[in-house]
């Protein structure tokens, strides 16, 4: 592996191309390294939040105290993907027309405050996952610098910890959209998201930080690393007490464990759609 330090440079020159950027930023590992890079290599720096409805709100706001913390000027752009059809029907490219969405705000928001080019957190590993969203960044033109340096998450978090983030921040376990808890063309609303992010929120208070609580109509199957088994069983019976309150009727363990993107699976091998779902 190359030295951390040599790689951080080898961002910040690319991103010092620009002397202006406005950078997609939601608090992750991978945005946060673009971030900060950015502030070390540009004169002029945006960090822009989306608060999305398909993410729990915690989340917007933990990203704008990091960065402030960061001394980025941070800007908090307001959508709401429940106003595009192509996005509730949840079809299998629903993260392109998100992304889509998303990005053009975005580039409005770069002209507007005269930022020469818009930036994201992408990273090499994203590459090779299925991931629509992408065309969208390629026709809007979103430089990814993190994937032309074909840096692997692993790489971004070494990254993160030489320039100093947090370590809440470097070791922060990646939180995708609420969406990609459905199977695709299963159509979602605000309810079925917040009965789901109210499900994970229990989830994560009773020990475990790494979990998808995937939604197929009536059971709920949950994703948890296996290393955490045993403390799930030691609560098994509080937890599909709660759970059910929530109003899923099936409570079920996935044996597998935990896998990002696991609802890819017929996705990747060229199957049919209806069981998968994309994990932005």
């Amino acid at each position: 592996m190359e030295n951390i330090k040599e790689l951080i440079d080898q961002l910040i020159g690319i991103i010092g191309r620009y002397p202006s950027v406005a950078v997609a930023y939601s608090g992750g590992v991978d945005s946060a390294v673009v971030l900060g890079a950015a502030l070390m290599a540009s004169s002029k720096v945006h960090g822009v939040i989306f608060h999305t409805m398909l993410h729990p709100m915690e989340e917007t706001s933990e990203a704008v105290k990091l960065a402030k913390e960061m001394g980025a000027a941070v800007q908090v752009i307001e959508v709401d993907e429940f106003t595009n059809p192509a996005i509730t029907d949840n079809p299998p490219d629903r993260c392109y027309h998100c992304k889509h969405m998303l990005f053009t705000k975005l580039k409005a928001y770069a002209r507007e405050h005269g930022l020469e080019v818009v930036m994201d957190g992408t990273n090499g590993d994203d590459l090779s996952q299925y991931r629509p969203g992408l065309r969208a960044l390629k026709e809007l033109e979103v430089v990814s610098p993190l994937a032309q340096m074909g840096l692997d998450k692993q790489q971004v978090r070494l990254m993160a910890k030489e320039m100093g983030l947090p370590v809440s921040v470097s070791d922060k376990p990646s939180a995708p959209c609420l969406a990609t808890r459905l199977p695709y063309n299963t159509p979602f609303d605000r309810e079925v998201l917040d009965r789901i992010a109210r499900g994970e929120e229990y989830l994560k208070a009773c020990g475990f930080q790494t979990v998808r609580l995937r939604l197929h109509g009536d059971v709920a199957r949950l994703e948890i690393p296996k290393v955490d088994f045993g403390l799930f069983l030691e609560q098994a019976e509080g937890i599909a007490s709660q759970l059910k309150k929530l109003g899923f009727t099936y409570i079920t363990l996935d044996l597998e464990g935990f896998r990002s993107g696991s609802m890819d699976y017929y996705i990747l091998r060229g199957m049919d759609t209806g069981g998968a779902n994309g994990e932005e």
